[in-house]
């Protein structure tokens, strides 16, 4: 399922396996299934649960531009690094302090190290496969990157719930002990291929917020495939934090089955991950992401009509289009970023607007919850996203169009100026 063949240089089998290893430990976040019901046997209610998940996406918005300016002007790996560091830390709050403060740190931190990791993470790889001569691997590596990311949720994510009754605070431990490994994993990465150094650190990071701002106002078409990643990655944060949860109890399913569920889950995410490329090559890389957003959507509306077996399935194909959809649309971003000195800023831009909404989105849960009103929140959630989608299928067909015009326009001129 997972094959993948690589270029037979040794310096980027290496990278790509140390990629993949820092992955798989960083996003190991074992406590995933349970962290809502650890919650509520520390004695929070819903509305402080739900407003810490507000803040936790505030947060992250406050802090991509910044750690992504960090990572374009400083190193891709230092700030990978720093972000394994930072979840060391964060994992070892709750199992000292489970409280709502306690809480609050740990989220803080978690924002602040997924901010670290989120635009570096992608740039590294991209740029090192595309220094190397292997770009053409960056899809499939991705995709395959985030499917090995999902093995290890497979085979811990079903017991997490029997770990818990055995020592509540274990999920953290173990999620500790994964970042640390994933911190050793990003020391070991190896340079970029004719790496820059830049040497007036300030004026570069003021520069990279302008120029950033500057390849987005001249972009239009970078900006709605920016809108539309973040419709899907919404949708995905949503339902597997927010929405599993609560989904899963109003089916009256027990917490022991959480773990199970989520796991089933993950295999079926990890299938589409590692095969993304099927469904880009037969209606490209916009039709794929727009298509699969649809899909997610509308897997959300009927959970409300059905009972606890098809919710799991329509889950379970939630993550498929999920697993898919999130390699393909990293590359189409990162293929279409004009200039890679902004290359972690930009795609830290991205998350931010994606960390926005889903602040709100998250609010909005919590108010929908506590008012016993989960089924029309997934109704309107699935009506408003369609509908968006609608509208900016109509904006990207435009800008599409528009570029392609100008294209014939700009050879004309060419020729013209030449024959002069």
């Amino acid at each position: 399922m997972l094959g993948l063949r690589l270029p037979a240089e040794p310096a980027v089998q290496r990278a790509v396996r140390l990629t993949y290893g820092f992955q798989f430990f960083f996003g190991l976040l074992l406590w995933v299934p349970i962290f809502y019901a650890y919650q509520k046997l520390a004695g929070l209610s819903d509305g402080e649960i739900f407003g810490i998940q507000s803040i936790y996406y505030i947060v992250f918005c406050l802090l991509e531009i910044p750690t992504g300016m960090i990572a374009d002007r400083f190193d891709y790996r230092t700030s990978l690094a720093a972000g394994a560091g930072v979840l060391v830390a964060a994992n070892l709050v709750p199992v000292f302090l489970a409280s709502y403060a306690g809480f609050l740190t740990h989220f803080i931190l978690i924002a602040l190290a997924r901010s670290l990791v989120s635009g570096a993470q992608s740039a590294y790889l991209y740029e090192y496969l595309n220094a190397s001569g292997a770009g053409e691997h960056y899809l499939r590596v991705e995709g395959v990157g985030r499917a090995y990311s999902l093995v290890g949720k497979i085979v811990f994510w079903p017991v997490i719930g029997l770990l818990m009754t055995w020592s509540l605070p274990s999920p953290y431990w173990l999620t500790a002990i994964n970042a640390a490994i994933a911190l050793a994993f990003a020391g070991k990465l190896p340079p970029i291929p004719g790496g820059r150094r830049v040497t007036d650190k300030t004026a570069s990071l003021l520069a990279g917020v302008g120029g950033a701002l500057w390849t987005l106002r001249t972009s239009r078409w970078l900006v709605l495939l920016m809108v539309q990643g973040v419709a899907m990655f919404t949708l995905v944060r949503i339902c597997q934090v927010n929405l599993f949860q609560p989904i899963l109890e109003s089916k009256a399913l027990s917490v022991n089955w959480f773990g199970a569920v989520l796991a089933a889950m993950t295999v079926f995410e990890a299938l589409g991950a590692a095969r993304p490329h099927r469904l880009r090559r037969a209606i490209g890389p916009v039709g794929s992401v727009f298509t699969l957003t649809i899909v997610m959507a509308l897997c959300l509306g009927v959970i409300v009509f059905v009972g606890a077996l098809p919710a799991v399935v329509l889950l379970c194909v939630f993550a498929v289009a999920t697993g898919i959809a999130f390699p393909v649309q990293k590359q189409l971003l990162n293929d279409s970023i004009p200039d890679s000195r902004y290359r972690a800023t930009l795609l830290s831009m991205e998350s931010i607007v994606d960390r926005a909404v889903c602040a709100l989105v998250a609010v909005a849960l919590g108010a929908s919850l506590a008012a016993g009103q989960l089924a029309e929140f997934l109704v309107l959630t699935t009506v408003v996203t369609c509908v968006a989608m609608g509208l900016l299928a109509v904006l990207l067909l435009a800008v599409r169009k528009h570029r392609s015009d100008r294209r014939p326009a700009a050879r004309r001129e060419k020729v013209s100026a030449t024959s002069l």
